[in-house]
């Protein structure tokens, strides 16, 4: 099922062509656009986020790509345990008896413990988080779109040592739009994790 935030953004690719950003919506009818007029380029729409392919059913007609596409987007993800109105879900946690003696130890007992150090946790590494998501989702990119181009091996080993200059340089024989999409998402992949 696809949940389609409105504030994500897509990207479509027509092999090594991108033919449209926005929302779902406007990507997916564009993508369809652009298969019906050369149905032997294969399309590929990722999260610009994530990097993450998304799937889309193509079809009938753009029309209807988009009707599935808001009939899907609407539903609500199914309840599991834990207090989903408050958004705290119930999973298994599996530690070693001394570190559930130190959480229930704890004022508030291990689920307030816990909560703290995962908020702790994130704050003081939130930079370091988000430059290492970013990185991720490049590399999820350049492995699916640029995995066959000539540097691609060594544009990785840059990309992870935090090399820029290196990456740019590598990645400058790339096909336009390929390079271009890359050098966007390069942005925050290079920011200091200071």
């Amino acid at each position: 099922m696809i949940m389609a935030d409105e504030n994500q953004t897509y990207t479509a690719f027509a092999g090594m062509r991108r033919i449209a950003s926005g929302d779902l919506a406007t990507v997916a009818a564009k993508a369809k656009a652009s298969l019906d007029q050369d149905q032997g380029t294969p399309i590929l729409i990722l999260e610009d986020e994530t990097c993450r392919v998304v799937d889309i059913d193509f079809r009938g007609t753009a029309d209807d790509v988009v009707k599935r596409l808001e009939q899907t987007s609407g539903k609500p993800e199914p309840r599991g345990p834990g207090r989903p109105k408050l958004g705290v879900v119930a999973r298994e946690v599996t530690l070693l008896p001394r570190h559930w003696e130190w959480l229930n130890a704890q004022p508030g007992g291990a689920s307030v413990a816990l909560r703290k150090l995962v908020e702790e946790a994130r704050r003081s590494n939130e930079a370091k988080d988000r430059v290492r998501q970013s990185r991720e989702a490049l590399y999820r990119f350049m492995s699916t779109l640029a995995g066959d181009e000539a540097g691609f091996e060594e544009a990785s080993r840059a990309l992870f040592a935090g090399d820029q200059k290196l990456f740019e340089a590598l990645i400058r024989l790339w096909p336009k739009d390929l390079r271009d999409h890359a050098e966007r998402l390069a942005g925050s992949a290079f920011v200091s994790e200071a």
